[in-house]
């Protein structure tokens, strides 16, 4: 529940998804479920030229189960709540609360 709960957080924000098959998509985050699948719009594959007939798709749908990993930008990260969180394994009272 801690990565689903800490992904919420950085809806339409600007990330990188790396699937297990080395495709890199970066697009605004728009949604999440406690599986991870992940919502996409406004995407861009970085290795266009590699995957031609991707060039027309603006917005995908992940299944969790396919991300390698997810590249998030420094500044969306508020990396001291994480870290307590993460210690008191309480995140989600933490966005409850406020």
């Amino acid at each position: 529940m801690l990565f689903f709960s800490f992904f919420k957080t950085l809806v339409d924000h600007e990330v990188t998804i790396e699937l297990k098959n080395d495709l890199s998509i970066r697009g605004t985050l728009k949604s999440v479920d406690q599986f991870l699948n992940i919502k996409l719009d406004d995407i861009m594959v970085l290795e266009e030229a590699k995957y031609p007939h991707l060039a027309a798709v603006r917005n995908v749908f992940i299944r969790g189960s396919v991300v390698r990993y997810v590249h998030l930008p420094a500044g969306a990260v508020d990396t001291a709540l994480l870290e307590d969180a993460t210690r008191r394994g309480m995140f989600p009272e933490f966005l409850a609360g406020g």
